[in-house]
């Protein structure tokens, strides 16, 4: 696990080493163990180590073929490599080192862009090829790691952080509206796009080809999502069986480290079922936790603190188990330091994950993470709910979109932005979100269809925004976070599980009359104990039934009651302040309006507050 940086310059002018150097540096917190830069006249590339595999200087980069004609600056990890190694080996490969990383830059070597189809792993990575004069930058499948760049006309520069980009004098710092607009009524980007004006984020499962002498980029998707109800459903016990090989074998793939491993553990099935399989094979793993002050909490947030069931499960898997208790003041105390190293806010509030982060890497350099089983095995059935019976696709789209404006109603949307509403008023929000299902071929003709539908949106902007996030926190502190349920066996046996596998409760949804009169939401649309049955029936081996049949519950600090509580002072003081910096873009007098409807209790905006904090903060740090 790296950062990596680089620049091409397209009008032929030698890449200044010092400028190399300066965005280099700009992600050291993401690389400590080692750097490196190569400079080819027009082309540079910068690299930060973190060393998990072969620690020795065998692993350095950027790194060559015996020939210099590809050279390679890499983040990642390929779980696969030894068997890609043996294979390579088999066509005259010969190796100087025992990293993945050298195994990755000679399959390219061999299988050109088809290698990425054989990598089952996390990655971003650059290799120049001096021969065809072309850039090669390539995402992982489900975008576990990020890689972000920008064209300035004369000048190609990408790496694994907008830092190392905004180190370089030719990038312009300012914001893009329409980026803005995006975030504030998703709270999250479903598109490249950023808040940072022309810096695009390479989007996941992508290739990207640069060529100097023709100047001109290809943009290739090489993988997707594809959910989908079989034709031929396999014996129920065939699935649970089949889940549990799978499940096991990838915990066990990404065991492999070099160095010290631990894992997260919350009190939920995911994270509780990695540990137990990791505990097996590494004797007392280390766990971390981060739990949550109740004193001023309220309503349903009384129930956020999930200490009692991870310190319960670290009991029975035996792990050396260490955990932390956040407070109102602690997200005063660490935004600075949040904002800098998330760059972009993205879904939820994140800065419990930055602490948490911070506890794992005084212990270990690699920590196992739940993220993608929720998404995978629809863990969020009161969201499924809401879009499962349609006329067509437009219906369903009407519906969908509707729920996912997670900060800002089209509306507000106008009265919040009117300063610069010129700007973006030619923006479809709608649009935005229908273009996620550019891939739409399936005939719709099922509730099941449209729970798969639901399914692939939410891979590919949620699950997408969590693993943003969670690499920025975890890389501010030198820490690797591997994400067992992302193995590509897993996930492709996980996308034919049939819904009814899933989902319980669907049939009687169905049946519901959305025309009739009446509260319909108590029942279904609300946190509940369905969703991931299959997955639950699973985990049943590993943790107690009394942890697997709980209502699902997501790791948040109880912000809603501290915003009107104990951090009221900081809200108002940050947001109601006539000097504040997104007042340059936002109409004071909506925001403060819809801040008040939360101070008062009379609406839950504690995710419009969360990211008009950050965004505060953000103007400051990059603008």
């Amino acid at each position: 696990m790296c950062g990596i940086t680089g620049i091409l310059n397209l009008d032929g002018d030698p890449v200044s080493p010092v400028i190399l150097k300066k965005m280099t540096d700009a992600i050291a917190h993401r690389g400590p163990d080692g750097e490196g830069q190569y400079i080819d006249n027009g082309l540079g590339l910068g690299h930060r180590r973190l060393a998990i595999i072969d620690l020795s200087p065998a692993g350095h980069q950027p790194m060559s073929t015996v020939d210099g004609q590809l050279i390679m600056t890499y983040n990642g990890e390929i779980y696969n490599f030894n068997e890609l190694r043996i294979e390579l080996e088999s066509l005259g490969y010969q190796f100087r080192s025992r990293t993945d990383s050298e195994v990755l830059l000679y399959a390219y070597a061999e299988w050109r862009e088809k290698c990425l189809e054989r990598f089952n792993g996390m990655f971003a990575f650059a290799i120049w090829d001096k021969r065809r004069r072309e850039l090669f930058l390539a995402r992982d499948r489900y975008g576990i790691k990020p890689l972000y760049y920008t064209n300035t006309g004369t000048k190609f520069i990408f790496g694994s952080e907008v830092k190392a980009i905004m180190a370089h004098p030719d990038y312009p710092r300012s914001i893009d509206f329409e980026g803005l607009l995006e975030y504030l009524t998703f709270q999250n980007f479903l598109t490249d796009k950023t808040l940072f004006k022309d810096i695009k984020l390479l989007p996941a499962g992508t290739y990207m080809c640069l060529s100097l002498d023709t100047q001109k980029s290809v943009q290739q998707q090489y993988w997707d999502y594809h959910f989908v109800e079989p034709d031929n459903p396999l014996d129920d016990r065939e699935y649970l069986e089949e889940l549990d090989r799978l499940f096991r074998q990838a915990v066990s793939r990404q065991l492999m480290s070099d160095v010290e491993l631990g894992a997260y553990l919350s009190g939920g099935i995911d994270s509780g079922s990695i540990t137990a399989i990791a505990a097996q094979q590494l004797p007392y793993i280390k766990s971390f936790t981060c739990g949550f002050d109740l004193n001023s909490a309220s309503g349903v947030e009384v129930s956020y603190d999930e200490r009692e069931a991870a310190e319960y499960m670290s009991y029975l898997f035996k792990t050396e188990h260490y955990e932390m208790v956040l407070k109102a003041g602690d997200m005063e105390r660490v935004m600075p330091r949040l904002a800098w190293h998330l760059e972009e806010p993205r879904v939820g509030q994140s800065y419990p994950n930055f602490y948490v982060a911070q506890l794992a890497s005084k212990f270990v350099k690699v920590v196992l993470a739940g993220t993608g089983g929720d998404e995978l095995f629809a863990g969020y059935p009161w969201r499924y709910y809401r879009a499962v019976v349609n006329n067509d696709f437009e219906h369903y789209v009407d519906k969908y979109y509707s729920f996912w404006q997670r900060l800002l109603s089209p509306e507000e949307i106008k009265n919040v932005f009117q300063p610069i509403w010129s700007k973006v008023e030619h923006i479809s929000t709608k649009d935005i979100f229908s273009s996620v299902f550019k891939q739409h071929s399936v005939e719709l003709t099922r509730p099941e269809d449209y729970v798969n539908h639901s399914l692939y949106f939410e891979a590919k902007t949620f699950l997408h925004g969590l693993l943003v996030v969670e690499d920025k926190l975890s890389m501010a502190h030198s820490l690797e976070t591997r994400v067992p349920f992302l193995d590509n066996d897993l996930v492709d046996f996980a996308m034919k599980i049939p819904t009814r596998l899933k989902l319980g409760n669907l049939t009687e949804v169905i049946r519901l009359n959305e025309n009739e009169p009446g509260n319909k939401t108590d029942k279904y649309f609300q946190k509940n104990k369905d969703g991931k049955l299959l997955l639950r029936e699973v985990m049943s081996n590993y943790i107690p039934k009394v942890l697997t049949e709980r209502v699902k519950q997501g790791f948040s600090a109880p912000d809603a009651s501290w915003f009107k509580g104990e951090s009221i002072d900081y809200v108002r003081r940050t947001i109601e302040n006539n000097h504040a910096k997104i007042y340059n873009f936002l109409d004071q007098s909506a925001v403060s309006q819809l801040v008040d409807e939360h101070l008062q209790g009379k609406a839950n905006r504690r995710l419009l507050i969360w990211s008009l904090l950050n965004l505060e903060k953000w103007c400051s740090l990059f603008l």
